[in-house]
Order: structure tokens, then C-alpha cells, then sequence
């Protein structure tokens, strides 16, 4: 941060009300936001940590029909369970509220009218599927139907969770209504539009004074300007939500898009109440020395960087983020999450069998921070045993162990230090400012790793310095060398705690030391003769049987859910049958792509050039939805070179780059090992 603000709101995602957390929702959003926050409290910042249920939208309304109960039951049920497993995992949310709120609404609809009465908005008339048996217009999700992408015949109205293609519902092939199943038809329905195209030039002017922002956030923010931003519905034909506060528009609510994050403000505003302040919300949201950062996932980018910004622009009275460290997603065990088909570790269950600063940890190492991450139970295990119990918990526990045994169990005297015990010592400043630097630029992976590298500096000094030889030999030697690394753990006890937040206030306990503010953790946060406590073992090793258990499981859920089943895998069908003499006509050569960019108004063409060595071409490829520009640079790939030559849009694309496409609709690039140029026979 390089300005010095009177005062942070943190804010994370709202997870949707209709099912339980899952570690992709924790790795993506909650644990960085939550360490980061930690960390500037630590720092004796003014922060508040603010985050809420999303609770309006079709998924409850469909959760609800389904199990034929109101929307509310299902979000007051999601709301409490996700709210007590937050709390267990030590997400320290300052305050956690809900958008069915009366003063969400109320918040809400003040936000429109405001935007309405400045003449943000255009009212138009459009055509809209409608289900005329159910006697209801039909929003996306409410809409099913053959993807026009990869034939899934599931699809959404909004989305194909199959190849993950954002879609309308009149893109969908043979669409039915989800109500009733029948075919919808067009009917005539009037809406309100923020027109994103006119805010165009605003969006792009602030985005090109961020600082510090994430390649993969910029990234996709440039791709959505570069294809022009357009009209988008701000109200839409439901019954539960927020009422448009318009009269005449009974039967319409705001936009689950447009009232989501308006819950930020609202909660904010509970928080203020609660606190017995009303007003103290609105330093946090229109003091322009308070600074504002959203940490989200990159689902919702463009929501949080481009839309919401312009809604607070255009209001008027509101302080715009200043930054939002999007994070990518992670798969488990290799393969993406999939709540449908049980592929997924829920938080509610992890918490009744393992330690919750456990797996804050390992997803802290493995955050999916600029591209997608893999967790593993194996890896899980490596990293608790390894690293928890074998690092930091051994130098802990032998420190702590030792000074009980033969000081008295108290800290002895640091007399004539070698240089060898003083440098060791400035390594806690040293490092300490190293993690601060990194928790500031939002690499929250290195301030872990970081924090880390210091328990093993204590582990090697202690296993140099070797104490337990010392002690008849050379007992202040002896007595340096635990006094040096008491102070070590003491400084962990503080560093370590936005990671670790149970495991550190027990560490502080057996050490007598109160939590450190940030910049006053030293050499000496312990003094001559100060009681310490051996306390038991912080970090117990996983065994391999807990382990298998837990992947079994994994796989006993997802063969459960059977959604899709192995022998029922929609794959591709095999083509026509060809001939050998076909097959070697084709000449597929490595290649290099050197420069990427997207291609104008254009969702799915991405403009490519590669390097064959001998020759550079320009290809034009369909994988815009699922990577960025960023993401292909560097890729070696292989093309087929001899495809003829064709124009798409008014550009040339020479050659065509190999994907494979998984059963699931993902796609990746065949590669090569060869050299730009050869030829794959």
C-alpha cells in the first residue's frame, strides 16, 4: 500500500445461500482475505472484515421448488450453516449479514432510485422467454437446453456448467422451461438497462490508474472492454428478491448482478447499527482516505472491476475499490470441482475429523493466485507432516521441551553472543519486513512460504548449536542458543497467526506473550527469566489410513452422486470413417505462439501468432472462453500447417492449433517437445 489511508473495508465474496462451503470457495476467497485482514489488524490498522449470504436469485428459487419449501427456508438454513463453519475455520468477519435484510432491501432500492433519478438507466421492451402453462417468465436458469458449444442437452439459460460457455437463454438449442418442460415462448416484458457502453471510457480511465492489480484481473477486464460493453438488465420478472421500486413494476426485481454487491454496503451499514453508530458505514464507503478492496474469484471479475465500479461511479457518493486480488480456482485431485457430481470437500464435514488451522495452511501454500491450483489429500498429508509437524512444530516443541527440562522453564540470559546467534536474531526483522512487503503486494503465497522459511532458520540454528551437548560443556552457549530461539518462536507466534490463528494463541499462551503488534515483532518480545510453558505438541502427523479414508470417501460421493457416470460419459461421436492416404496428407508442425491478443467483437476467437521456426503465421483459434491472452504466450503447441488459408471477421488465419476436448468440455492444448518447425509423424 503505498498510501497511508485512515482506515481499510476488506470485503469477500457473498456465497449463495443454497448449499454449503466447499475448500474451492476457502482457497479462492475466504482464506486470502482473511489472512490479509488478520495481517492488517496485526499492523494496528483501522480494518473492518466485511461479508454476507447472497441470497436473492433463480438457484434458490429453484432449491426451494425442488424440495417444496419457501426461498427463505433454504437460505436461512444455508445462511446459519455456512456463517458456524466460517466461524470454526477462524474467518474473522467483523460483521456476516444476508440480502433478504430489511435494510439490504431498503439499501438496494435507495441505490436504484438514485441511479434512476440521474437518468442511469433506459427502460426497454424485449422479448423474453415465457412459460405459458406455469403463467411465468422464465430467467436464465429457469430456461434448459442443448448447448450450442458442446451439446451438453443440461445447459442453463445463463451458463453450461458442462464446457462452462456463458450463454442467454435464447442461444440455448430445443430449449424447455425447467417448471414444466415444456417450450417457452416469446412474450413482450419491460426491463431497466444500465448501459454499460456509455461508462465505457470511465471503466477504462480509472482501470489505467490501478496500481499493483493482477495480471489475470486486468487481463479479462481488457478482454470484456475490447469487446465493447453493451445494454445489461438491472431488474428482472421474479418474486423474490429485491422489488423494483417503481410503480407498475409489480412482479420484478432487481437483478441478483446488481443487488449482490450492494450487500457490501448494506452489511457494512448492520455492522455500523449494531455498534450503535448508524452512521459510521459511511467512512468506510465515501471517505475517499479509506481504502476498499474486494477479494473474489475470477467468476466475478468483471462484476467487481467493471460493473460495480460503474454503478458506484454513477452514484456518486461512494469511494471505488483499490483493488481486487482475484484469485483463479482449485481443482481437487485433478480434476475440477463439481458439487453436482460430489467431486468436492465440503468445510462443514472437514471441520468434524481435521484441525482447521491445518488446512488454512496448506490452502494458504497452494493458492490458485494467478492460475488454477491443485489439492490433494496426499498432498495435504506432505505438507501437514512435512511442514507443520516436521518444521515448525518440531523447532517449537523442542524449544519449549528443552527450556522446561533444563532452565527451569524459564527464559535464560542472552550473555556475549557469536555472530552466528546475532545474525540469526536479525533475521526476525529482516523477515518480518520481507512478509510484510509480500502481504502488501497481495502475494500471499510468499508470505506464507516466508514465514515459514523462519521456522526453519530456528530449526537449523537449534540443530547447530545443539544445545542438548552444550549444556554440560558450555552452558551459556547452551543458554544462548535457547534463549535465541525462544525469541524465534515468540516472533512466530506473532507472524504466524493470520495463518494459523488457534494453533499461535496456544504457542502465545505457553509462552506468556500477548499477540505483538506487527511492527514490534523483535529479538526481545521475551526477557530474562519470563515462565514458559512445554504446552503438548501443536502439530500431530496425519497417518496414511486417515488419508485413504478420506479419498476413498472423495470417490464414494462422487460415485454416488452419478450424475455422470463413467458408463455414461457423453463423449464426442467418432467422424466418418477416412482412409490412411487422408491421414498423411495433414503435416502437423510444432510452433510457438509469440503474441496473442483478442479478436474485436469476437467472444470466442483469440488472434495468435506462431513461430515455425522457419516462418511466422497468424492464426485465428476459438478459445477465448477458456483462456486468455495472457494465459497462451509461451505455449508450444502443434498446428496443422497445410490447412488452406480462410478469412475470419476480415483477418487471415493460416493453420489451425490442436486442442483435445475432455469428456467434461474442457479443452488443452497438444503439445510438443519438438522444435519450432518439426514436423509430429
Amino acid at each position: 500500500m503505498e498510501k497511508n489511508y485512515k482506515r481499510h473495508l476488506v470485503t469477500a465474496a457473498l456465497p449463495y445461500a443454497n448449499g454449503a462451503i466447499h475448500i474451492g470457495h476457502l482457497a479462492g476467497v475466504y482464506i486470502p482475505a482473511d489472512i490479509y485482514t488478520r495481517y492488517l489488524r496485526m499492523r494496528g490498522e483501522d480494518v473492518r472484515f466485511i461479508c454476507g449470504s447472497d441470497e436473492h436469485g433463480v438457484p434458490i428459487t429453484i432449491a426451494s421448488e425442488k424440495e417444496g419449501v419457501t426461498p427463505q427456508d433454504i437460505v436461512d438454513r444455508y445462511h446459519e450453516l455456512n456463517k458456524s463453519v466460517f466461524k470454526k475455520a477462524g474467518i474473522s468477519f467483523d460483521y456476516y449479514g444476508r440480502t433478504s435484510s430489511e435494510v439490504h432491501h431498503q439499501v438496494s432500492s435507495d441505490f436504484f432510485k438514485t441511479l434512476l433519478d440521474k437518468g442511469m438507466f433506459r427502460k426497454k421492451t424485449e422479448k423474453q422467454f415465457f412459460d405459458a402453462e406455469a403463467g411465468k417468465f422464465l430467467a436464465d436458469r429457469y430456461v434448459k437446453g442443448t448447448c450450442p458449444k458442446c451439446g451438453n442437452p443440461e445447459a442453463y439459460g445463463d451458463q453450461c456448467e458442462k464446457c462452462g460457455t456463458s450463454l442467454s437463454p435464447s442461444e440455448l438449442i430445443d430449449p424447455k422451461s425447467a417448471l414444466t418442460g415444456s417450450k417457452p415462448e416469446f412474450r413482450e416484458t419491460e426491463h431497466w438497462y444500465l448501459p454499460l457502453g456509455e461508462f465505457q471510457n470511465d471503466i477504462e480511465a480509472w482501470l489505467d490508474t490501478r496500481n499493483g492489480w493482477k495480471n489475470n484481473v486486468l487481463g479479462q477486464c481488457k478482454s470484456w472492454l475490447n469487446a465493447g460493453l453493451t445494454d445489461r438488465a438491472v431488474t428482472r420478472d421474479l418474486n423474490w428478491g429485491v422489488p423494483v421500486p417503481v410503480p407498475g413494476a409489480e412482479g420484478k426485481v432487481l437483478y441478483v448482478w446488481f443487488d449482490a454487491p450492494i450487500g457490501y454496503i448494506s452489511a457494512t451499514k448492520e455492522w455500523a447499527i449494531e455498534k450503535g453508530e448508524p452512521e459510521l458505514w459511511k467512512k468506510y464507503w465515501q471517505d475517499e482516505e479509506s481504502h476498499l478492496i474486494h477479494f473474489i474469484g475470477k467468476d466475478n471479475i468483471v462484476f467487481h472491476c467493471i460493473m460495480f465500479p460503474a454503478m458506484l461511479m454513477k452514484h456518486g457518493e461512494f469511494i471505488l475499490p483499490e483493488n481486487v486480488p482475484a484469485n483463479e480456482f482449485l481443482n481437487l485431485e485433478g480434476k475440477k470441482l463439481s458439487t453436482s457430481r460430489g467431486w468436492a470437500v465440503w468445510l462443514h464435514e472437514y471441520l468434524e475429523e481435521f484441525d482447521a488451522d491445518n488446512l488454512r495452511y496448506v490452502l494458504g501454500t497452494i493458492l490458485p493466485e494467478t492460475k488454477d491450483s491443485d489439492f490433494s489429500w496426499k498432498d495435504y498429508q506432505s505438507r501437514v507432516n512435512g511442514e507443520l509437524a516436521d518444521i515448525l512444530g518440531n523447532f517449537l516443541f523442542r524449544t519449549l521441551s528443552f527450556t522446561g527440562r533444563f532452565f527451569d522453564g524459564k527464559v535464560p540470559e542472552l550473555v556475549e553472543p557469536t555472530a552466528f546467534d546475532t545474525d540469526t536474531l536479525s533475521e526476525i526483522a529482516q523477515h518480518r519486513d520481507e512478509i510484510s512487503k509480500a502481504y502488501d503486494e497481495f502475494r500471499l503465497r510468499d508470505a506464507i512460504s516466508l514465514t515459514m522459511n523462519l521456522a526453519r532458520i530456528g530449526n537449523k540454528y537449534l540443530t547447530e548449536t545443539e544445545p542438548w551437548k552444550a549444556r554440560k560443556e558450555n552452558p551459556i552457549k547452551a543458554a544462548n542458543s535457547i534463549h535465541i530461539c525462544l525469541q524465534l518462536s515468540a516472533a512466530l507466534g506473532t507472524l504466524f497467526d493470520p495463518i494459523l490463528p488457534h494453533k499461535m494463541a496456544k504457542l502465545r499462551e505457553y509462552l506468556g506473550v500477548n499477540l505483538s503488534s506487527w511492527n514490534d515483532v523483535n529479538s526481545t518480545l521475551l526477557s530474562t527469566g519470563d515462565p514458559i510453558q512445554t504446552g503438548e505438541i501443536l502439530f500431530a502427523k496425519i497417518e496414511d489410513e486417515i488419508i485413504e479414508k478420506q479419498i476413498q470417501k472423495l470417490h464414494s460421493s462422487s460415485d454416488q452422486a452419478s450424475v455422470m457416470p463413467n458408463d455414461t460419459l457423453e463423449y464426442d461421436p467418432i467422424a466418418d470413417e477416412i482412409i490412411f492416404e487422408d491421414f498423411v496428407k495433414i503435416d502437423l508442425r510444432t510452433a510457438v505462439i509469440i503474441h496473442a491478443e483478442k479478436m474485436p467483437k469476437s467472444k470466442k476467437l483469440l488472434k495468435l501468432q506462431v513461430d515455425l521456426g522457419f516462418e511466422q503465421r497468424q492464426i485465428l483459434s476459438g478459445i477465448a472462453e477458456y483462456f486468455t491472452p495472457e494465459d497462451v504466450l509461451g505455449k508450444k503447441v502443434v498446428i496443422v500447417a497445410n490447412l488452406k488459408k480462410r478469412k475470419m471477421l476480415g483477418e487471415d488465419s493460416e493453420g489451425m492449433i490442436l486442442m483435445a476436448s475432455d469428456p467434461e468440455g474442457s479443452l488443452n492444448f497438444v503439445t510438443s517437445d519438438g522444435l519450432p518447425g518439426s514436423r509430429i509423424s
